[in-house]
């Protein structure tokens, strides 16, 4: 009933005219020192379904989120935090698009782990602090410079210079021990043009579940000069984490009987009792450096180029029942072995791009080049001994290294043109990627691969002004994607080279209506997605008993988008999102471990047309804020999540239960002699819903009584959580 009461609720006031979130904002005016950014980005007429949040908005958010939290209640978007604080590892999938399908920019730079894909939020903590608007693109978006977006884009700009100088300090405490504190100053703009930012932050957390802990620092740094026809600026962003492993999740009884519980680091003492390794952490350092000029030679052609350089390194720490023989320890049998999995990378861009842009016509290319070399290796550092000592290996050698290195030369073209009331959008992409991975694994397994990709990635769309207010767009994209590490090198030891792991392929037709005025906006949209050759993984294992992803031939996602923002007074604002979607897999087949029979040995089970994993069909969000006094506002937000499931096979058994989580949060700000003061405060899960928002499943089958074994690990999220926040700007 709660779920047809909030559905209602959402259409009923989702008939209203009423305008994507952005549109009461509007458009910023593009200055020089943002313009590095433009290339990638939608603009209002252009034929793509996008949202736009703004600094104000990113600034209101609890202060512990990672960007993925504080986009949660953007259409379509679903998130999750494994160790319930905001601080951590977090993902988002939007769509039920997957974060490695996610293109994430900085100023035009890929955040994106080039061999994972994936956007490793706990490695750039405060991030939200340092961006001045986000504009996340649902679909296949337009084309940005490197890595195509598979189904979105988060496109980030810190590219702000203030007025004049400021200085700023963020104190805020929350449930769990959780502390940030933010320091930032700023010269703002000189008579000269010169300008410059720094801003350092830190948080700790204990977490929500146990080992959750995050110890966290990161600062930026710019610096830049600013002139009529000329920006240059140079960026310094550091992210240095160390936090407790949760990945792992917990099984569904545990979750029944400690929902806090977390078996990271768990092992017995030579005395038989149950412990756990204080130091089951996960480390990371990344410095990104980046040099930004925009050149505006005429009132029409502007020239942006910007350089970047990326170098992280860090470790996975674990304590772990072993095999000492497999870690090149000359020992028989196995023994409570504490070990590190580390990591180094560099990751090298230039780009480049050309915009031309009259009162009818706006033409932009660019071509980008990078280089990414990865490191893997694995050092065993002691082991226990039957007495319960411990034997420490200072100088062990590595059991596993390998290496990949991986080039990309892409290129683009983008022309809109205005005729009339009509405008029309073409974008066509090429993409040049080689990779090289040499090495073992740390099964000890090869994992040589070596293989180049071209892909082209065209777009082409129109939309139509009904009116001042009204504007309907259509467009059609074509997308290809490259398998990632994990992919490859698990598919390479475990498929044949007759059935060789392949590129995803994807149209996306996109159809919408926008409605703005100055107090009512709306937005409606259908989103038609359909995949070839997608990766999944089915159940079949490598060589070594590793799952491997495969290639499925046919699938799709399909939906419709609603999103609404009324403010009828200057003191009441509602604002609403409703995706209703169908995400199905075609003639799924699924492969289930043996466990009395050989290694790599399966049995198959046919599922049909069933749903893909971790897409729920209604996603739905509402929102109310009030205005009562000047500088004075409170918001109360509700997030609907529909079920969804663990695996392709749609089981009850796999099923994440549909969730309703209502968040309350409150400013004041008030003026002093020297500066202003806001406080802030947050109730996380108002009614104390508990959930989980994620998991994986395992599966067996046993030839000897031809039945499944299976189970689930889950993430848990947070009960009811408190944050206090004090802000001092002067």
């Amino acid at each position: 009933m709660k779920k047809k009461c909030l559905l209602g609720a959402l259409a009923a006031f989702l008939i209203l005219p009423a305008t994507a979130q952005e549109s009461l904002q509007g458009e910023s005016k593009e200055r020089l020192d943002s313009a590095v950014v433009s290339a990638s980005r939608a603009g209002k007429q252009t034929p793509v379904t996008y949202t736009m949040v703004y600094r104000d908005e990113l600034q209101k958010a609890l202060p512990s989120a990672s960007l993925p939290m504080v986009l949660s209640l953007q259409p379509s978007v679903v998130t999750y935090n494994e160790g319930g604080t905001g601080l951590g590892n977090s993902a988002m999938t939007v769509r039920g698009i997957k974060g490695s399908q996610i293109n994430v920019t900085l100023n035009g730079i890929t955040l994106n782990d080039s061999e994972s894909q994936e956007v490793f939020w706990v490695n750039i903590p405060a991030l939200q602090g340092l961006v001045s608007t986000v504009q996340l693109q649902r679909g296949l978006g337009t084309t940005a410079n490197g890595a195509g977006a598979f189904g979105a884009s988060v496109n980030m700009n810190t590219g702000f210079v203030t007025p004049g100088p400021f200085c700023s300090v963020d104190f805020s405490a929350g449930s769990y021990n959780t502390l940030l504190s933010v320091y930032s100053m700023g010269t703002g703009l000189t008579d000269k043009g010169l300008y410059a930012m720094a801003t350092y932050a830190t948080g700790s957390t204990d977490g929500y579940i146990r080992n959750g802990y995050v110890q966290s620092h990161s600062c930026f740094v710019t610096v830049g000069s600013l002139k009529e026809n000329h920006s240059i600026r140079f960026t310094y962003l550091l992210g240095n984490q160390r936090s407790g492993i949760t990945w792992d999740g917990i099984s569904l009884e545990q979750y029944r009987a400690d929902r806090r519980q977390n078996d990271a680091g768990a092992y017995t003492d030579a005395d038989g009792t149950l412990r756990y390794y204080s130091n089951q952490t996960d480390n990371y350092r990344q410095h990104h450096f980046q040099l930004n000029y925009a050149w505006r030679l005429s009132d029409r052609l502007l020239w942006t180029t910007t350089a970047n350089y990326t170098l992280g390194e860090g470790y996975d720490e674990y304590l772990k029942r072993k095999t000492l023989s497999e870690y090149g320890i000359a020992l028989p049998g196995k023994s409570n072995l504490v070990y590190q999995k580390r990591m180094d990378n560099s990751y090298a861009v230039l780009l480049s791009e050309l915009r031309y842009r009259s009162n009818t016509l706006d033409i932009t290319g660019g071509i980008s080049s990078s280089r990414y070399e990865g490191n893997h290796f694995g050092l065993p550092l002691g082991y226990m001994c039957s007495d319960g000592s411990w034997i420490y290996l200072p100088s062990a050698e590595p059991w596993y290294r390998n290496h990949a290195l991986k080039g990309e030369l892409s290129g683009f073209v983008r022309a809109e043109r205005k005729i009339g009331r009509m405008n029309l959008y073409g974008d066509i992409q090429y993409r040049r990627i080689s990779l090289t991975m040499d090495g073992v694994d740390d099964d000890t397994m090869d994992m040589g691969y070596e293989n180049t990709w071209n892909f082209l990635n065209p777009r082409a769309g129109v939309s139509y002004d009904i009116s001042s207010a009204q504007n309907l767009y259509a467009s059609i994209s074509l997308g290809h994607r490259e398998p990632g590490r994990s992919d490859i090198k698990e598919n390479v030891k475990g498929v044949s080279d007759e059935n060789p792991i392949r590129p995803e392929k994807m149209v996306d037709i996109e159809l919408g209506w926008k409605y703005s005025e100055e107090r009512l906006s709306a937005s409606a949209g259908l989103y038609f997605m359909e995949y070839r050759d997608i990766l999944l993984e089915t159940g079949r294992l490598s060589t070594s008993g590793y799952a491997i992803k495969e290639n499925v031939p046919r699938g799709y996602r399909r939906g419709i988008e609603l999103a609404g923002l009324w403010k009828p007074y200057s003191w009441l604002q509602a604002d609403a999102n409703l995706t209703l979607s169908r995400n199905r897999i075609s003639d799924y087949v699924s492969y289930i471990a043996v466990e009395d029979g050989e290694t790599g040995e399966t049995h198959a089970v046919s599922y049909g047309n069933t749903e893909m994993l971790l897409s729920p069909s209604v996603i739905g969000m509402m929102r109310v804020s009030f205005f009562p006094w000047r500088q004075t506002a409170i918001a109360l937000s509700g997030k609907y999540v529909g079920k969804q499931y663990i695996d392709n096979t749609a089981r009850s058994e796999m099923e994440i239960p549909s969730w309703f989580v209502t968040d309350l949060s409150a400013s004041w700000s008030f003026p002093l002699p020297a500066g202003v003061l806001t406080l802030s405060g947050f109730v996380n899960n108002l009614f104390n819903h508990l959930y989980y928002a994620y998991g994986w499943r395992w599966e067996s089958y046993s030839k000897a009584t031809d039945t499944i074994s299976s189970g689930v690990g889950v993430y848990p999220q947070p009960e009811r959580n408190f944050t206090l926040k004090v802000s001092y700007r002067f």
